[in-house]
């Protein structure tokens, strides 16, 4: 407890020492002009519904084909899409066509079955090195999933804790950068659960990555646990929740109750320059088709000042 309240103390001061979080509200007023923004805002894949299962990965080709059109300035997916198409010989020819450059590799590991681990370091490694391969610096590490009803996480608190510490340690011992990134039905959901883990865990190794719109839906205000993990946030998936029922409740951004505008000037002052990628995720029978969320969503970040690739 002791430590954990340490912890708490250190990020706050760290985040006050940045200056910059003295916002008179986390509401910014779109009356005022937008200030110089130095993001380079990436895109994930998903939205197009590339998932590492068979089939799914094939629309690999349309998703980075919207993404350059709209001149974002990377990409995110799963390292075992990547690994499926390099297999083919089909990658390099794919990512030189369309000049996206990837980012980063989501990664979902077991954090709270001890009896896996073994296996699991040897999986995320091998899929770690895929990322590498292809210039990507980044790994985004995700909990396993949950039936949540039944589920404890004081039970596997220590589990997740130790998993965690081993995972980022042999991610940044090939030179990636790594972070958790919680997510709803998974074994790391809640606020709570987020900040036990992030006061716990060995943050040389693991940073934060977090989901803000998965927060957001989780039941956290998202613009505050930005907020007290600030100097730990080194990567984000940049995503608004409105709770409708197409895209699992998640929107184009502008159009929900994530505080985008506040979250980006944090994000802003702690200098993540090509670390956030807007994220939303698939739905077929959804009201606009990927692209028009991409233009959608564009159309909203160019209003709070960020440039796009020509």
């Amino acid at each position: 407890m002791d430590r954990m309240r340490q912890r708490r103390r250190l990020l706050k001061t760290a985040a006050l020492g940045l200056g910059t979080l003295a916002f008179p509200s986390l509401r910014t007023s779109f009356a005022k002009k937008p200030p110089v923004r130095k993001l380079k805002i990436g895109h994930t894949c998903i939205t197009w519904g590339t998932l590492p299962h068979p089939g799914d990965d094939a629309t690999l080709e349309l998703a980075l084909k919207d993404i350059s059109a709209e001149g974002f300035w990377s990409f995110e997916t799963f390292p075992d899409v990547l690994d499926n198409w390099d297999k083919r010989g089909l990658l390099v020819p794919l990512m030189a066509k369309y000049g996206v450059p990837l980012r980063s590799g989501y990664i979902t590991g077991n954090l709270i079955d001890p009896s896996k681990r073994k296996d699991e370091i040897v999986r995320i490694t091998a899929l770690s090195k895929v990322v590498q391969k292809f210039n990507g610096t980044f790994v985004v590490l995700a909990p396993n999933s949950v039936k949540r009803d039944s589920y404890n996480f004081q039970e596997h608190r220590a589990d997740i804790i130790s998993a965690l510490n081993d995972y980022a340690a042999v991610i940044t011992d090939l030179g990636l950068a790594t972070g958790l990134h919680q997510h709803t039905g998974t074994c790391i959901e809640s606020r709570d659960e987020v900040y036990a883990v992030m006061e716990s865990v060995n943050t040389k190794n693991l940073k934060f990555a977090p989901d803000v719109g998965q927060l957001q839906k989780g039941g956290a205000d998202a613009a505050k646990v930005v907020k007290d993990f600030l100097p730990l946030v080194k990567h984000m998936h940049l995503k608004d929740y409105k709770g409708w029922e197409w895209y699992l409740g998640y929107c184009p951004l502008g159009m929900g109750t994530v505080d985008i505008p506040a979250i980006l000037d944090m994000v802003e002052s702690v200098g993540l320059i090509n670390d956030v990628m807007v994220e939303l995720d698939p739905s077929p029978d959804g009201p606009m088709t990927p692209l028009q969320t991409v233009q959608t969503t564009k159309a909203y970040l160019q209003k709070l000042g960020y440039s796009f690739r020509s």
